[in-house]
């Protein structure tokens, strides 16, 4: 597969963007920066899973020079949604996801695919030396001794976008090389904290995408629900920023506004707050070290309380599995992954109770086979074993 940059994507002054899942909640959101700052971005590249019809709809709008959907059987659908737009080339597969991202053209590549699906995408953009926006967490999750490796080889850059990983990247801006004597990393706690172990034995999937201060996709809304999420989000910045998991702390912030901070062998304390608006990492990853205006809210102390508390690890055990894979090391993250995805689909189907994902996934761990110096391949046979496991489980 060939790419060739239509004449409308050769002005060089505009950086031409990849969104890798633009149909989500992230890719909608960076959709929005991008038309605010239409003289500084472009969007290349579009990409979605299944939502078809909506991935016709923004390439009808941004005119990027290829789509792609993830899901073949709906190729023919998007070629004839987009049949009077010739200059936009259409694509289809898992493997034109990680074509499309090698693109001459390409300056960034923002990964807000959901789930492990996002890896083998991200490498290849890695090896093309692209700048990674990086908004998928499973990557780092699954494959972070890998990827941070890949990245350090072929020069690429990778910005976080989740909004406490950009928080902790902006509080060591100014500080490169000062030890980290610990980063506090911030949970909003979700629907249930104030739930008792009782409790949350009854909670529905309804009740468990009712989240209290951000608006997201399923997925990763059941995952802070079960704070599956903050788990995963300690294993990336194990990862981004070389920092042990013990010297990692989670805090419960019911009120989203302290994003995460850093504190320093002085004592010394830096956070970067902010309401909660995803459109301020997506677009601080963009433009760094430059920040452009952004319309929106702004934050206003004299309303906000900061309250701060410790995690419940035992109503929150998927919190502590996450540890407890950072202790295993190899394949361990990417086994408590693959089962989350399943125990995560079963849960808002209605297949498993809301604690049993936590049981569900600490037996697939167990029952996993164990691979202490992965490859790639390593990782996709691994992700694919715990899946298994994970349904037999379901299914007992």
């Amino acid at each position: 597969m060939t790419f060739s940059a239509s004449c409308n994507h050769n002005d060089k002054m505009k950086q031409q963007i990849c969104i890798l899942g633009s149909t989500g909640s992230i890719g909608t959101q960076a959709l929005q920066v991008i038309e605010e700052h239409s003289e500084r971005f472009e969007a290349y590249c579009l990409t979605a899973n299944n939502k078809v019809e909506l991935l016709a709809e923004q390439a009808r709008k941004f005119r990027p020079a290829a789509v792609v959907i993830a899901n073949e059987s709906k190729y023919d659908t998007l070629v004839s949604l987009l049949s009077d737009c010739p200059d936009i080339k259409v694509y289809a597969g898992a493997k034109a996801l990680c074509d499309i991202v090698e693109a001459g053209p390409i300056d960034m590549v923002l990964t807000a695919m959901v789930g492990f699906a996002g890896l083998e995408p991200t490498i290849h953009a890695i090896k093309a030396r692209k700048k990674i926006c990086l908004a998928n967490k499973e990557t780092l999750v699954v494959a972070g001794e890998l990827v941070m490796g890949l990245a350090e080889q072929y020069h690429a850059p990778i910005l976080p976008v989740d909004s406490e990983h950009s928080a902790i990247f902006q509080s060591l801006v100014g500080d490169h090389g000062n030890e980290i004597e610990k980063i506090l990393l911030t949970a909003s706690g979700g629907p249930f904290r104030q739930f008792s172990l009782e409790q949350m034995k009854s909670v529905t999937a309804a009740d468990a995408l009712k989240h209290p201060t951000w608006d997201m996709g399923a997925k990763i809304t059941i995952d802070s629900a079960s704070m599956m999420n903050k788990g995963f989000e300690v294993i990336e910045a194990k990862w981004l920023f070389g920092v042990d998991a013990d010297r990692i702390q989670v805090l419960v912030h019911p009120q989203s506004i302290v994003h995460s901070a850093v504190q320093y062998r002085d004592g010394a304390v830096k956070a970067q707050l902010g309401v909660p608006d995803m459109r301020l990492p997506i677009q601080y990853a963009f433009t760094f070290p430059e920040r452009l205006h952004m319309s929106g809210e702004r934050l206003d102390l004299f309303k906000t309380p900061l309250e701060f508390f410790e995690p419940d690890l035992e109503k929150f055990q998927c919190l502590a599995l996450a540890y407890e894979a950072i202790r295993r090391g190899g394949n361990a993250a990417c086994v408590v992954n693959a089962a989350n995805e399943v125990v995560n689909l079963a849960f808002r189907q209605g297949k498993c109770g809301f604690l049993d994902m936590g049981d569900i996934i600490a037996k697939t761990l167990d029952r996993a086979t164990v691979i202490q110096k992965p490859t790639l391949d390593d990782y996709l046979a691994s992700d694919l074993e715990a899946r298994r496991i994970a349904s037999d489980l379901l299914s007992l």
